[in-house]
């Protein structure tokens, strides 16, 4: 029975002790608990945080919109032609920007400003920065559609009629005085505006790429001019109205040419866009993001001027066209893969002034075309 006793002893010595509840430490439970809390916020610490009205904190200066698009090679490149623009041009930022758009959108330009505030120096220091051949035109009264297009002309040696090509055969054309010449010679310019070809004799000839328009126009002269028609001015993209520069932009003219009397030299601008790099340009460009509501704020307010009590004729869908591919532009060029109002709103005037025409009313009254499309855009409610 001793013996028997002993074991029994021994045996509950030797069995561990099972913990109850008294006994369990609850500590790390707890801390791990209140871990996972801090980890995993509770539906009621969410809502507070949706509800609340502190305003994010803003982007730091250096930020930069990261792109699925290679836009730094837009940025590059638009900085470079900036920059040799600035070594002849004084001021006229916005004008070299919207001529570079009308460049990346394949779009034609109208100048217009009185003369000697750099309209045909603008189109020429551009065009140097593009690795393409250039021409200008001088128009004139007596100025022939053959004189731009081109003529046939009788061969002595094979008895026959060769097409020897205008001075439109180019990459950028520069048309200086562009309502100077006669409708007959404007007109000319319909099919090779649009399809970027000429038809004579029957024969379809087309244009190299890339093929621009830069025209020019002076709108305080009337006698000797002859004013584009509608049809005409609605092949542009724009209608860049340039403007006098102010005092200390005067100054600055004045002390870079005090010491010379001649003309500035273009040659020694760099080249900037290849053919290559022009068709890179688009076809990011073309890329460029716009969503649905935006596309319906374009449209509004294209439809909002033919409604206007103020315009006799309103813009048509190829205004909307436009107003698009230039805000997917000037997004491209400030590095967004992704078009915004303020794109939109930038260009509209210069996409709209040229296609509207105000009423006699309007007109009397002091208004511009900028003012209505500005009142215009004021109404339509920002899509967000």
């Amino acid at each position: 029975m001793e013996e028997q006793t002993n074991q029994g002893e021994t045996n509950n010595e030797e069995t561990p002790k099972i913990p109850t509840e008294e006994t369990t430490n609850t500590e790390p439970v707890e801390g791990i608990k209140e871990e996972a809390a801090e980890i995993e916020p509770t539906a009621d610490s969410l809502m507070e945080e949706m509800m609340s009205d502190e305003i994010p904190a803003a982007p730091a200066p250096g930020f930069q919109f990261e792109s699925s698009l290679e836009l730094r090679f837009v940025r590059d490149k638009v900085n470079a032609a900036r920059a040799e623009a600035k070594g002849y041009i004084i001021g006229q930022e916005e004008m070299i920007d919207l001529l570079l758009i009308g460049i990346f959108t394949n779009g034609h330009i109208l100048l217009e400003g009185v003369p000697g505030i750099a309209k045909t120096l603008s189109a020429k220091v551009l065009s140097k920065c593009l690795d393409t051949d250039f021409s200008r035109i001088q128009f004139t009264p007596d100025l022939m559609p053959s004189d731009i297009l081109g003529t046939s002309v009788f061969n002595l040696k094979t008895s026959e009629f060769t097409f020897k090509k205008g001075p439109i055969f180019s990459n950028i054309v520069l048309i200086d005085e562009v309502n100077r010449s006669p409708a007959k010679t404007q007109a000319a310019l319909f099919e090779v505006m649009e399809e970027r070809q000429i038809t004579f004799d029957g024969i379809k000839h087309e244009m190299e790429y890339p093929f621009l328009i830069i025209a020019t126009q002076n709108p305080i002269e009337q006698e000797g001019t002859y004013s584009l028609p509608e049809a005409q001015l609605d092949r542009f993209l724009f209608k860049i109205i340039m403007d006098y520069p102010d005092l200390k932009q005067e100054e600055e003219i004045l002390n870079r040419y005090k010491n010379t009397s001649l003309s500035p030299n273009l040659d020694a601008i760099n080249k900037v866009f290849s053919t290559e790099d022009l068709q890179k340009i688009q076809e990011l460009v073309t890329q460029v993001k716009i969503e649905d509501q935006l596309l319906s704020y374009i449209a509004k307010i294209t439809h909002s001027t033919r409604n206007h009590a103020k315009l006799y004729l309103g813009a048509s869908p190829r205004a909307s066209l436009a107003m698009a591919k230039a805000s997917k532009a000037m997004a491209a060029m400030r590095g967004r893969d992704f078009i915004i109002p303020d794109d939109v709103q930038e260009v509209a005037h210069h996409v709209l002034n040229h296609r509207i025409i105000l009423t006699p009313e309007a007109e009397m009254e002091g208004l511009t075309s900028k003012d209505v499309v500005e009142e215009i855009i004021h109404k339509i409610e920002v899509p967000r």
